[in-house]
């Protein structure tokens, strides 16, 4: 980078970290330390809750992931619209009734401490992989531009992290929160108005258009059913439904940021708009994805984007490398006229008449992919590289050469600032949730300093965090992994809750061990690779409502046989 890159990147950060320090000073407790004295109005709710699910994972992997296979990922959020008036409708009001530190709190009223404390692990356990997982992203850029170990950057981005989220608590991670997300949205706007803009004269938004959906790059909408492929409407709608109803609804690094809300209302205007808005800014995300595609379809692009990989496969072997070069470098030239005369013919022929040209663009294009792809598994298999694909560099390689300076300095802060506002919400969410529900539950030291326990709790649940970016390179795409992550946990934990909401004949005995044998279920059907990971939320949920309705039916059953008599 430049020094103007540096200064702009550096400035960036800084001034977040004082700007949280700044808004979190005065905390007196656990309620100012965990709760910002729930104080927080709609606007700060909603742009919390964005900010919190939209990490710097959104900002890396999505457009490199729309870049390798459309925007068919949009579709995971399909569900989310009716997920967020359920929670309206039923987990608000609860929440706000018995006014909660931690979403688990109301476990224990419902059912006993048991369940309380195995529904706590299970968020503690999911929650703190997927921020390890969080952390690892923006150490990618760093290491990637600088040329940083890996491992050492993950300390520095999660040691600076933590300054601000252990002083300034959940008022700190709010506030930095809506600062972050504007300067994201800003950020990602211009970026994607550069892609487009730096197109060869002659081609428009339309023809990047026309040429992304002739790449296969914006089937939005996937109708085919399979139960092993990741994304389709039937998966997004249903499984995306469960997944965001158990991630909004009982994960505390989301629930965190809407009971901290001035009353119901401001909570519920700020999910709401959340799952309006949700889809057409992913949408907009992975179509920046499509048209760094179409981009590189006119230019030269790098056979693989994890340019510190594919060079150290080059010194090591020279001979291979240079063939296998030399073929890609074919390939690409051709696709690159080919675009072009698409682009140009496109003007005065009909579509039917461009059907040739485009089925020979289309040829090519997969030639490219398959040699991409052997390219990954060769690197991986000889461990030049640590991932399983280089989804998570493209748009890196993008913003790095071929942005303007002091815009590349900004868009690295700002995916780091993006994975801060996750991170920053997960840590308070963790903190809160293993101080209430583990130490406050099983020691009772409440004559402890409150505001002492949440700082250690933050500190050490920042260290574990650090501790696991530190083998997320081994799961490929990160927002993947991410999602993953959360589907082998969430699952369980939504039925616990519709078990707890709707079951009220169900006993704490029979929802402990049937939710321990449903999670024992999840991870064998995902080692399994029976079904897509969107739809173990789905199984997991209704599987326990299910065990737990078959153990007590007779009780279920016994008012309609008391009425025939």
């Amino acid at each position: 980078m430049s020094l103007t890159d540096w200064i702009v990147l550096l400035i960036t950060l800084a001034t977040m970290i004082g700007y949280g320090m700044y808004k979190g000073r005065g905390q007196s407790g656990a309620k100012s330390y965990l709760l910002a004295d729930n104080q927080m109005p709609w606007y700060v709710v909603l742009l919390g809750i964005m900010a919190t699910q939209a990490s710097a994972i959104t900002f890396i992997s999505a457009p490199g992931l729309a870049y390798n296979d459309g925007i068919r990922f949009v579709q995971n959020y399909f569900g989310l619209p009716i997920a967020m008036v359920v929670i309206c409708v039923t987990f608000i009001p609860v929440f706000s009734k018995l006014n909660v530190y931690t979403a688990y709190e109301y476990l224990e009223q419902r059912f006993d401490k048991r369940a309380r404390l195995l529904t706590s692990f299970l968020f503690l356990l999911s929650r703190g992989l997927s921020t390890g997982v969080s952390i690892y992203a923006p150490s990618i850029i760093l290491s990637s531009v600088l040329g940083w170990n890996i491992y050492l950057t993950n300390l520095i981005v999660g040691g600076l992290l933590i300054i601000y989220t252990y002083s300034g608590g959940a008022k700190a991670v709010a506030h930095t929160q809506k600062l972050q997300f504007l300067i994201i949205l800003s950020s990602m706007g211009l970026a994607g108005y550069l892609v487009v803009h730096q197109l060869p004269h002659g081609v428009g938004m339309k023809d990047a258009m026309f040429l992304a959906g002739k790449s296969g790059k914006l089937n939005a909408i996937t109708t085919d059913f399979s139960w092993t492929d990741k994304y389709n409407i039937w998966s997004g709608v249903i499984g995306g439904f469960f997944l965001a109803l158990s991630y909004f609804g009982t994960d505390h690094s989301q629930v965190g940021r809407y009971i901290t809300a001035k009353s119901i209302k401001e909570s519920r205007t700020g999910l709401l708009l959340n799952g309006i808005v949700k889809i057409p800014m992913q949408f907009l995300i992975l179509l920046i994805g499509a048209l760094v595609f179409v981009f590189y379809s006119f230019q030269p692009a790098p056979l693989y984007f994890n340019t510190a990989a594919y060079d150290n496969y080059k010194q090591q072997e020279p001979a291979k490398a240079s063939l296998q070069e030399e073929n890609y470098v074919k390939l690409h030239q051709r696709f690159e006229q080919l675009a072009t005369t698409i682009a140009a013919d496109r003007k005065t022929k009909s579509e039917s008449q461009l059907k040739p040209t485009i089925a020979e663009f289309r040829s090519v294009q997969n030639e490219i992919k398959t040699l991409r792809a052997n390219t990954a598994n060769y690197l991986l298999e000889k461990s030049y590289s640590p991932d399983t694909s280089d989804t998570n560099y493209v748009f890196l390689y993008f913003v790095k050469h071929s942005l303007p300076k002091g815009l590349v300095g900004l868009l690295f802060a700002v995916i780091i600032l993006a994975s801060w506002g996750s991170i920053s919400a997960a840590l308070n969410a963790l903190a809160a949730s293993s101080l209430m529900d583990i130490q406050y539950t099983i020691g009772n030291q409440s004559k402890l300093s409150e505001l002492s326990l949440g700082r250690l709790h933050t500190l050490i649940w920042g260290l574990f965090c650090i501790g696991v970016a530190m083998f997320a390179a081994k799961l490929g795409s990160l927002i993947e992994a991410v999602n993953i992550l959360g589907s082998l946990f969430y699952g369980t934990i939504l039925g616990i809750f519709l078990v707890a909401f709707y079951m009220k004949k169900v006993t704490s005995k029979t929802l402990f061990y049937s939710a321990i044998f449903t999670e024992l279920s999840v991870v064998a059907i995902y080692i399994g690779n029976i079904v897509s990971f969107l739809w173990l939320n789905v199984i997991g949920a209704l599987l326990l409502v299910t065990i737990c309705y078959i153990l007590h039916i007779k009780d279920y059953m016994a008012p309609k046989n008391q009425l025939r008599q």
